[in-house]
């Protein structure tokens, strides 16, 4: 194949990746209609997510692999299996602890870095969304690059459009979740802030994980053929609902957010009763 190919087949497969992550990112924006945040700093916050948190979350990630097995061989005792990656149980731990752990941490040190920026509440969810978004983004364009290489363009294509509607949207709803808990604390909101909102979004990452591992999980326990099929159909189908929920719910509390009135149980203003005479 021709290098002119090539480079077009890279044009084709990050614009399939970015396109719908940007979409994503101007409903989002959209959704806050008061105070809406300027483009620039969100997409500072989208290009944070899509070049510093998904690599270093891929450094981190490979590092904390390297040292698990390295302890597993050194220790090979049950009571460190789970740190071997090629084990069941080490599949379990890295899908739904280590990844959920590290990338939403590093997806968070987005929100925080953009405190300065947030000037109410629904500023928060704004900016998570947008870190997360792009997370997603160059996440989906790196497992589809490797589609590429193995299947083709067409394989590549169709990774990076499942992943698209699914996991690029679910990064954009747990990081808006932290970021509406971040937002809270910075602004004295009574209740749960950002350090509940943070293992609120790992949650939410490893329940997607776990549907979308389904496959995986079926082999592994021995499974094989119709029912691995039926059964990651149907937990792939669920996955893109949840991850739909969710960021209709991190609109939900941009929109309360932005016009606290909507919020159940709100403080409406009230005049000050007139003095009493002495």
């Amino acid at each position: 194949m021709s290098t002119t190919a090539d480079a077009l087949d890279l044009v084709i497969l990050v614009l399939t990746s970015l396109v719908p992550a940007l979409i994503y990112l101007a409903w989002i924006r959209r959704t806050e209609r008061y105070q809406q945040e300027a483009w620039g700093p969100v997409l500072s916050a989208f290009a944070y997510g899509a070049l510093f948190a998904t690599i270093t979350a891929a450094v981190l990630e490979g590092i904390i692999v390297g040292l698990g097995n390295a302890v597993s061989q050194t220790y090979p005792g049950p009571e460190f299996i789970f740190l071997n990656s090629n084990s069941s149980v080490g599949v379990f731990f890295l899908v739904l602890l280590v990844a959920p752990l590290v990338e939403e941490a590093l997806k968070a040190s987005g929100v925080v870095g953009n405190s300065a920026r947030l000037r109410v509440i629904a500023d928060g969810p704004v900016f998570g969304a947008s870190v997360g978004l792009g997370f997603g983004f160059f996440e989906t364009f790196l497992y589809g690059l490797g589609a590429y290489f193995v299947g083709g363009l067409a394989a590549g294509i169709t990774l990076i459009i499942v992943r698209s509607v699914s996991s690029v949207v679910l990064h954009g709803s747990t990081t808006g979740m932290f970021g509406y808990g971040y937002a809270r604390s910075k602004f004295g909101s009574p209740g749960a802030g950002a350090g509940s909102y943070y293992l609120l979004a790992v949650g939410m990452h490893a329940g997607f994980n776990a549907l979308a591992s389904v496959a995986i999980f079926l082999g592994l326990l021995g499974f094989s053929g119709v029912t691995v099929d039926v059964a990651s159909l149907l937990a792939l189908l669920a996955a893109i609902g949840f991850a739909f929920w969710a960021i209709e719910h991190v609109r939900d509390v941009i929109q309360s957010s932005d016009y606290p009135a909507l919020l159940k149980g709100s403080i409406r203003y009230q005049p000050r009763p007139p003095a009493k005479k002495s």
